[in-house]
């Protein structure tokens, strides 16, 4: 059996390298969510948010909802989740309810990643576009609102009667506010991302016009390949070619082939003294 040959069109080849790479955009996009999951909440339940130097005279370390301070060989914390009211001070309740309000629109957009296999993507990614925007949006008022606490007397009696609102005094900023700063842009990043899956389409095709005879041509005919019925004259338009037949002369029984190469021996052969006289060209 002889092998079968399949040309495809180059548009085709698009369309499959872009559902190809779209999709695995979309693995990707599902993965940094998870990892945006995971550095809220980690920054969320860690008390590393702002701490002492080497200047403070009470040791201590402050979270959103949890301050420890070091007591001589112990340490101890105030603040308790499952209890709001044990989180001192208005501003740290505020930061850590709109961090916790992040957490549920994060968890919300990773639920939704497995519904891909069942409803249509376009929907999902601008639904988990929005809710990562809102998300980013709760987490940056968080990082915002956490320097107005600064001000309350735990945090002065730390970091000193320099410490205000947006004034650290003797403290310092941690790993967990700048971790949370970073995810603040990774949100708008991955919302961004999901937007634009969300609404680039592959355009569809025209249907393929078929000639009366049933064969298909896309672009250039490969003269090669054409049968009798066919000319390449709309397909090359750069060779201007004109179809040239070689007649003999009536009258002329004794003559070389019209496939012959004409040599300097044939041209001086005394069988045939006029060797031009043979053939006529005619252009048609």
């Amino acid at each position: 059996m002889g092998s079968k040959v399949e040309y495809v069109d180059s548009s085709h080849i698009y369309a499959t390298n872009y559902l190809r790479n779209s999709k695995a955009i979309g693995v990707l996009w599902g993965i940094f969510t998870i990892c945006y999951a995971i550095i809220v909440v980690v920054a969320f339940l860690t008390p590393e948010w702002m701490g002492d130097t080497s200047d403070s005279e009470y040791p201590g370390r402050f979270g959103l909802w949890k301050m420890c301070f070091y007591g001589g060989s112990s340490e101890e914390c105030l603040g308790w989740l499952g209890d709001p009211s044990s989180v001192p001070g208005l501003f740290f309740k505020l930061a850590s309810a709109l961090a916790a309000f992040s957490i549920l629109l994060a968890a919300a957009t990773i639920l939704a990643i497995p519904l891909f296999l069942f409803l249509p993507s376009t929907t999902l990614f601008k639904t988990s576009a929005w809710l990562q925007t809102v998300s980013g949006v709760a987490l940056i008022g968080s990082v915002g609102v956490y320097p107005m606490a600064w001000d309350g007397e735990l945090i002065r009696r730390t970091c000193g009667e320099s410490a205000g609102r947006y004034a650290l005094g003797d403290c310092s900023l941690r790993w967990a506010y700048i971790l949370a700063a970073i995810a603040c842009l990774d949100a708008f990043i991955l919302a961004t991302l999901a937007f634009i899956l969300a609404t680039r389409h592959i355009k569809l095709q025209p249907e393929p016009i078929y000639t009366t005879n049933g064969s298909l041509y896309k672009g250039e005919v490969n003269g090669g390949f054409m049968g009798d019925g066919h000319s390449i004259a709309g397909s090359r338009k750069s060779l201007n070619l004109h179809p040239v037949l070689l007649m003999p002369q009536p009258g002329d029984m004794d003559r070389y082939s019209e496939f012959s190469n004409r040599t300097g021996r044939s041209k001086s052969s005394v069988y045939r003294p006029d060797y031009a006289s043979s053939m006529q060209n005619f252009q048609l």
